[in-house]
């Protein structure tokens, strides 16, 4: 059976043509079949409103423009957001941190780093005096030479998942865990925390309209495009949450 969109069929070429647009996806043909479609829908509701446009993108957008409906974000919702989530909006932390890399390579799976790691960790909350012996032992990264240290860290000089453990972890304390980033497992302790100050909500109120905006559109597509799709006769292939690339 083809792909077809209440009764037009959705040709090969306009998939093929969609697929270089795809190719950084986990599977590049199941989302350039499913954005096809997705433009499809919106196309023939187009059609149906009489929305016109220069090129197919104009006429998308002039859709969703008529169509997508989205609250103002008042001073009040800014406000709420900026005190729900103080962390963000701090500037001037520093950590003074160590660590202790297992670097995954061909010659050392991830799996069996993972039982190297726990090992370790197990030794240093029982015995933590031995960080940089251990550091200097095992550590797959240069900073293993000074016994792991890395000095002091501001927020964002770390990958996401990094920086996120590292500012939660109090003065002198050792995850409990082993944290996973693309560079391997580490093992890591703040040293000494030197803590900033709340940058003033005047300074980033605009920014977190934009971002609430943002998100408040993101949230309206969404529910837009499952309405379109809900009403749709979609034959040959289900996009039941393939709905997020024209989310973005």
């Amino acid at each position: 059976m083809g792909i077809a969109v209440n009764g037009v069929d959705i040709d090969d070429s306009v998939i093929a043509a969609e697929l270089p647009h795809q190719a950084r996806a986990d599977n590049p043909l199941r989302q350039a079949v499913h954005e096809a479609v997705l433009r499809q829908v919106l196309l023939q509701e187009a059609d149906r409103l009489g929305i016109a446009g220069s090129d197919d993108d104009e006429r998308i957008e002039n859709l969703f423009a008529q169509e997508v409906v989205v609250p103002e974000v008042d001073e009040a919702s800014s406000l709420r957001y900026y005190q729900s989530q103080p962390q963000r909006f701090r500037s001037g932390d520093l950590v003074e941190a160590r660590h202790i890399l297992f670097q995954v390579t061909p010659a050392a799976p991830l799996e069996l780093l993972r039982q190297t790691a726990e090992l370790i960790l197990a030794e240093l909350q029982a015995r933590p005096e031995r960080f940089e012996e251990l550091a200097r032992q095992y550590s797959n990264c240069p900073s293993g030479a000074v016994g792991g240290s890395l000095g002091q860290l501001a927020r964002g000089q770390c990958v996401p998942e990094f920086d996120e453990l590292l500012f939660r972890l109090q003065q002198g304390e050792l995850a409990g865990r082993l944290l996973e980033t693309r560079f391997g497992l580490h093992i890591v302790q703040a040293q000494r925390r030197v803590e900033g100050a709340m940058v003033p909500f005047a300074a980033v109120q605009a920014q977190i309209a934009d971002e609430l905006s943002r998100q408040s559109w993101q949230r309206a597509l969404h529910q837009y495009l499952h309405i379109l799709v809900g009403r749709a006769d979609i034959q040959g292939v289900e996009l039941d949450g393939a709905l997020s690339p024209l989310v973005q």
